[in-house]
Parts: C-alpha cells; sequence; structure tokens
C-alpha cells in the first residue's frame, strides 16, 4: 500500500443547523450539499478534503452513533478494488452505505475508516482557516497505530513526540548570616501524552496515548487547557468509548484572531488565547457544545 488522500471526515453532530454555522458562516467555507445513500448532507470543503455533517441518528452513519467525530474516508475511485487489495492484506472489510466500503475499526487502532471516492469540491480555505491541521485520535496504543496505518497502509509517519507538565518544587534556607540558599527539587511529571503524527492527504491523523496509565488526568470546567488537561480528556474518552476518533483541529494564520472571532460570535470556548502544543504550536479548543457535541480546536504553527 502506497498511503491515502482523504475523500471526507464525517462528523456526527446534534445540531447540524448549529454546526453549518460555524464552518460555513463563521469560518467561512465553501458549502455544497451532497447525497450519501440518499440522504443529503451540508459538506464544507476545507483544504484538499471535505467535513460532511450528520445527525447522529442519520442511517448513513449506522445504529448507535453518538456526537463526535464519526468516520475518515480514505480516497479512492474504486472501493471494491481497494477493499479486494486490503483484504489480501489482511485487513477485514464489509459494505458500507453509498457503495462505500468500511474497515474494522479493531484492526485501525479504533478509527472508524471507509473506503470512498472523492467528493471533488475544490480545495476549500478562507480568511479565518486554511485546511485541517490534523485529526485527532485517542489512542490506546501509538505503535500498533503507526504498524497498522504506516507499514501496513503506507502512510508516511510525519513526527513522534512526548508532551509533558512537570511540577518544580523549590526550597529556599534564609539565615541572617549566611543569605539566601535555593534548591531546586528534580521534575516530577504530573501529566502527559506520548503523540505520533501520521500523514494523509494534506493533513495528519494525530495519536494521543497516556503517557503514564497510573494517572488519568484532570479536567477543570471553565478553565483554559494545559496538557494535564489534555490528558485527563484523552484517558477519559478511552476508558468511556475506547479508542477512536476525537477532535478535528483548523490550521490558522492568526490563531487568537480566529479564536476572538468565534468567542465574539457567541460560542462556547475553553481557549481565548492560543497556548503551547505539539509541533511548536499554539493551540485552542472550542466547547464541543459550539457544534452540537464535535470538538474542535484551531492550530496555528509554521
Amino acid at each position: 500500500m502506497t498511503g491515502f488522500g482523504l475523500a471526507y471526515i464525517a462528523l456526527a453532530t446534534r445540531d447540524v443547523a448549529a454546526a453549518s454555522r460555524v464552518l460555513g458562516e463563521l469560518l467561512e467555507l465553501p458549502r455544497q450539499d451532497l447525497r450519501f445513500a440518499g440522504h443529503t448532507a451540508p459538506c464544507f470543503a476545507i483544504g484538499e478534503t471535505a467535513l460532511a455533517l450528520f445527525a447522529p441518528e442519520d442511517p448513513f452513519l449506522g445504529a448507535g452513533t453518538q456526537p463526535g467525530v464519526h468516520h475518515i474516508a480514505f480516497a479512492t475511485e474504486d472501493p471494491a478494488a481497494a477493499s479486494a487489495a486490503l483484504a489480501q492484506a489482511g485487513f477485514a472489510t464489509h459494505a458500507a452505505p453509498g457503495g462505500a466500503v468500511a474497515l474494522d475499526p479493531a484492526q485501525c487502532s479504533g478509527v472508524r475508516v471507509r473506503l470512498s471516492p472523492a467528493l471533488r469540491m475544490g480545495v476549500g480555505r478562507s480568511g479565518w482557516v486554511d485546511r485541517i491541521d490534523h485529526i485527532g485520535i485517542a489512542s490506546a496504543d501509538n505503535q500498533a497505530a503507526i504498524a497498522t496505518f504506516c507499514q501496513r497502509l503506507g502512510c508516511p509517519l510525519e513526527s513522534q513526540q512526548t508532551d509533558m507538565e512537570v511540577q518544580i518544587a523549590v526550597e529556599s534556607f534564609t539565615s541572617d548570616r549566611y543569605g539566601v540558599v535555593y534548591h531546586t527539587r528534580p521534575p516530577v511529571p504530573v501529566g502527559g501524552l506520548r503523540v505520533a503524527f501520521i500523514t494523509t492527504g494534506d493533513c495528519e491523523l494525530e495519536f494521543l496515548q497516556n503517557f503514564d496509565p497510573a494517572q488519568s488526568g484532570q479536567v477543570s470546567h471553565g478553565t483554559s487547557g494545559n496538557t494535564r488537561q489534555d490528558q485527563g480528556a484523552i484517558a477519559r474518552f478511552v476508558a468511556s468509548r475506547g479508542a477512536g476518533l476525537h477532535h478535528i483541529a483548523f490550521k490558522s494564520r492568526d490563531i487568537d484572531r480566529t479564536l476572538a472571532h468565534l468567542h465574539a460570535a457567541g460560542l462556547p470556548m475553553i481557549d481565548l488565547k492560543g497556548r503551547p502544543g505539539s509541533r511548536r504550536a499554539r493551540i485552542g479548543f472550542c466547547h464541543p457544545q459550539a457544534m452540537g457535541g464535535v470538538l474542535i480546536h484551531v492550530v496555528e504553527r509554521d
């Protein structure tokens, strides 16, 4: 296998109209209403791919769908032929709605993957976002993901890193005769994530694995995020839903401008300013309520 581009990314939202407003009216991405297995869904071109919005109960997604990023579709003009080639490579596949083919998520690190023709919406960008930077995936085993998506499916490994939050204690010893002496203790990790970026099309799949399973991280509602909270969000997601698709990140040339624009439009926000993130980026999250249960964030990086 030599890798795949992305035909589209399917989002399951409790409020299709509200999510359409964010993508179309606020982020100003070009929209087309396209048919999927007999149903029409709003689609928004972004970079070389597209975001397609569905209600969780839409039969195109299948029974038991929860709000969030539902599946990614690898682009292929002949899903049946691609399915046969993947079957020879040991992948289990089955028919999906609309003539697409679905892979077994258990063989794809929990990621729901379909094979489908590209939507051919052209390149989409706006003054607020240029493309999808990455698709975040809550991971139980990054090395297994690399083995599947890189070694078996042929997607390039872009980079790996560890994001870590540490606490450093400083002791002071103050004497009226000898002055002040400061002693710094070794840093103690309090939260972290192992991260692997795998390229597909013009963006990456970002696999996020809890650095230390003994740590559950923390989630503090109503405050800006940090690495420890990111760890907590991933650990909680894996514990409740299992490994799988977690969020979408949009690449922006000016993150603070984009976040301020979304906040001024009344969207509930987690971050109002960009904060440090992976790959020397600055990141900032919207609250999932903004997109009807879909978590999105903005990324600014070189």
